[in-house]
């Protein structure tokens, strides 16, 4: 194709050089995109692609001719790599022949808090492919977008990426924010908290899930803070059967997230402002329990 360049063959290459320097700064403003797939997801999104390789083999496959056309059309050159050299710069264990670099998408607070939101709170999950995971589940609810509090992973390393199967490019996402910052900004939102914990809560489908909500979902191991639990203006427990203890976070964020989307969809929207003598669970505040969020920790 036009847009490719020659072979490369030596490490010593100043493309091989020019990758690594890339790679090396990905935790920063940038994103490692790794396979056909994830990088069709990233030119549809409209992100920058900074550089992009893949290998004579990856390149004739028949599969990718869409991706590449697509790089092709933006006017994006890749690279050509020997396919050892590509292993050795491919941080996957194995590698899909077509990597990319790119600059990661712009937080953007008010489209996650537009209209009616739905939010969901990652509350230290620390493994990449759950976040990933969640942060999916989120999308295909319909969620306005997330919120990651420090000591998450990072939504945009590339086994997140890989997990989220390209939400992480179009769900709005904002990082950086303590669990008490992230709360209170969902407050001075107007959005009501609703903590996922293993015991004492309320059935998700006995809630009132209506209205502008933000669901915090923590770790098996860790959980929830308990003032964070504590504080919530509605505390959600799926029932699960007597010999499971928990459910992994990802399931139990979409059950929840789901089950506020059907409630929106069946049912016209309501802000809690009209039914401020409740705790939005149909219950006075004290009524609810406390316990650890359902889902695992990493």
């Amino acid at each position: 194709m036009s847009t490719a360049s020659e072979l490369v063959t030596s490490a010593a290459n100043p493309a091989v050089r020019r990758l690594r320097t890339l790679l090396a700064r990905t935790a920063e403003d940038t994103c490692l995109i790794e396979g056909p797939r994830l990088l069709a997801e990233a030119l549809a999104a409209g992100l920058t692609i900074l550089e992009a390789a893949t290998t004579p083999k990856a390149e004739g496959d028949g599969r990718n001719v869409g991706v590449f056309a697509a790089l092709q059309a933006r006017g994006i050159e890749w690279r050509r790599f020997h396919e050892r050299l590509f292993a050795s710069l491919s941080p996957a264990e194995k590698a899909q022949g077509i990597l990319a670099i790119a600059e990661r998408p712009k937080a953007r607070p008010e489209a996650l808090f537009a209209e009616v939101p739905l939010v969901l709170v990652i509350v230290g999950i620390q493994d990449p492919g759950n976040v990933g995971g969640l942060v999916r589940s989120a999308e295909g609810a319909s969620a306005t977008g997330a919120l990651l509090t420090t000591g998450t992973a990072d939504p945009f390393g590339w086994k997140a990426l890989r997990g989220s199967m390209g939400s992480s490019f179009r769900l709005p996402l904002l990082r950086g924010l303590t669990t008490t910052e992230a709360v209170a900004l969902c407050h001075d939102r107007g959005l009501r908290t609703a903590a996922a914990v293993a015991r004492g809560g309320v059935a998700p489908e006995d809630a009132d899930l209506r209205g502008p909500l933000a669901v915090l979902v923590g770790s098996e191991a860790a959980g929830l803070p308990d003032e964070v639990a504590a504080e919530a203006d509605l505390r959600l427990t799926i029932a699960l059967a007597p010999d499971v203890e928990s459910l992994n976070v990802g399931v139990a964020a979409g059950i929840l997230l789901f089950e506020a989307a059907r409630q929106r969809r069946s049912e016209r929207v309501q802000h809690p402002s009209e039914s401020s003598d409740r705790h939005g669970d149909g219950l006075p505040r004290g009524l609810l329990g406390r316990g650890r969020a359902t889902g695992p920790a990493r």
